[in-house]
């Protein structure tokens, strides 16, 4: 749902049901209650005038069409449109799935606001956080530059998560619980959840390497890790592997511990170079 439609449905369902509106009927007010600029508030409502909640007065004020206060729809539930993060995670599969071309891809902001049916401010703005990481960058005229994954790109980031979260598990040792270890490994499924990475850097206490695992360029990684194993046998060998770090956790044999999670992350170089690969023959022959 777009920014737009998500405020025209909140104050159409607030009319329906004679609730309070959020705020009075201005496009300053209520953008600062909805925290957003004043084209999708304007846009918003245009719709809900042209619906007939809404009623545009002599004096060019806006206010409530008495008729439709109160006519039902207590029911209704009011959809809630993505918040900021889950916009960053929207376009960083966006990025992610760019980069796997051969050549550098033009992402243009009007055709991934079309797309989304979202406003441009969004998407500028998100890209922008991630050019400040390194992930695209920004040509006048031509749209946001994402050059192709590559295998020493992988191999470098791989070298330095591997390097944290040894760091992490070494660090977290006194703060691991046996309990919370055992529920890790009930869980129902290992392949592709990050639990027991989460798990180990929490422990750490390090907020450091807390913030590298929240940050773009991790998160890009993951994204494509999992886009580049979702077959049966890379899940079922990832959980294994999965089970063996907790496992080792669990008897606090630290030394095969450290070996487990070391080659597990280093056996995700070898997942993603596949699916490069394959991604880039494909786009070959075509």
């Amino acid at each position: 749902m777009s920014i737009a439609a998500y405020i025209s449905q909140d104050i159409r369902q607030r009319i329906r049901t004679g609730a309070t509106l959020p705020a009075h009927l201005s496009l300053t007010d209520l953008s600062r209650h909805y925290d957003v600029s004043v084209t999708p508030v304007r846009k918003a409502i245009q719709t809900l005038v042209e619906e007939g909640y809404l009623q545009k007065v002599a004096n060019g004020r806006l206010t409530v069409n008495p008729a439709r206060i109160g006519v039902g729809g207590a029911q209704e539930q009011v959809s809630v449109p993505r918040s900021p993060s889950d916009w960053d995670e929207v376009l960083l599969e966006e990025v992610m799935h760019a980069s796997l071309s051969l050549a550098a891809v033009y992402l243009r902001e009007a055709a991934l606001a079309a797309r989304h049916d979202v406003g441009r401010s969004i998407i500028r703005a998100t890209f922008s956080r991630f050019a400040g990481a390194g992930l695209l960058d920004h040509v006048p005229n031509r749209g946001w530059r994402v050059q192709p994954v590559r295998m020493d790109d992988v191999e470098a980031y791989l070298q330095v998560r591997e390097a944290l979260e040894l760091t992490a598990l070494d660090a977290g040792r006194p703060r691991i619980e046996r309990s919370e270890v055992l529920a890790l490994l009930e869980g129902e499924s290992h392949g592709l959840d990050d639990a027991p990475h989460r798990y180990v850097v929490a422990k750490s206490g390090n907020k450091y390497i807390a913030r590298f695992f929240d940050q773009f360029v991790a998160r890009f990684y993951t994204k494509l890790l999992h886009y580049a194993a979702p077959e049966a046998r890379v899940a079922e060998k990832m959980s294994a592997e999965h089970v063996e770090i907790l496992r080792a956790i669990l008897d606090a044999d630290w030394p095969r511990a450290r070996d487990a999670l070391s080659r597990h992350i280093r056996g995700q170089s070898e997942v993603l170079q596949k699916v490069l690969v394959a991604g880039r023959r494909e786009e070959e022959t075509q």
